[in-house]
């Protein structure tokens, strides 16, 4: 039986975005159940997420009926389950490295999370010049990632963070993402590794089913009332 992936709306979850990802990039072949965001608490959604998983969140991978929720939860899965495939670096300290990194992000950047979600579809650079003029949190945040890929492409030599596309990069794909939406300043080696992240084909088809969708849910989009 085929791997089943439960998400959310491509164009707004960016949690749904690292595993789809990071399972196309590697060949890892899956079916795909995308549910509509309904976030009421008898909605569909709520029901049919309930029904896979108790946490009641998207992304969740079920392998032949054993629900797999959480991201990180998700890509160490799928390393001991694809251990050939690539989904953490093979170098010990590498992979060490990788998996602080994700895990970093997993817990910490609130504030860029809160105020520059996920909107693949957008381009809202006046919301990015307010936010980055206002919110020096959002600042720290952006520092801290720049100098994360900065040094872990400066140890691999790239082009990926880890050399080879690996769950990192899956990882910071929703990062790029909120990074170009937002029209960030990031430095030219930023925006390199970013243009590396977008022209990968696993990104590049996550992206066009996002576009597709032409799903405004005005409860993900903060700074307009449509389209």
């Amino acid at each position: 039986m085929a791997l089943q992936l439960v998400i959310g709306n491509k164009n707004y979850s960016s949690w749904s975005m690292r595993p789809w990802v990071l399972m196309r990039a590697l060949g890892i072949p899956f079916e795909e159940r995308r549910l509509r965001f309904d976030f009421d608490p008898d909605s569909a959604f709520r029901r049919a997420v309930a029904a896979v998983s108790p946490a009641g969140l998207v992304p969740v991978l079920v392998d032949d009926g054993f629900p797999v929720w959480d991201t990180l939860a998700i890509a160490e899965y799928l390393h001991d389950r694809f251990p050939a495939h690539g989904v953490w670096p093979a170098e010990t300290r590498a992979r060490a490295r990788a998996r602080s990194n994700c895990a970093e992000m997993h817990a910490g950047f609130g504030a860029l999370r809160s105020h520059c979600p996920m909107n693949i579809e957008a381009a809202l650079p006046d919301v990015g010049a307010k936010v980055w003029a206002e919110q020096p949190a959002v600042r720290q945040n952006v520092v801290r990632l720049e100098s994360m890929w900065a040094d872990a492409l400066a140890a691999s030599g790239g082009p990926f963070v880890f050399g080879a596309f690996s769950a990192a990069d899956a990882y910071f794909a929703p990062v790029v993402m909120r990074f170009a939406t937002y029209a960030l300043p990031v430095s030219e080696a930023t925006r390199a590794y970013m243009a590396r992240v977008q022209s990968h084909p696993a990104v590049q088809a996550f992206v066009a089913d996002a576009l597709a969708e032409q799903d405004f849910l005005d409860f993900e989009e903060p700074y307009r009332k449509g389209r």
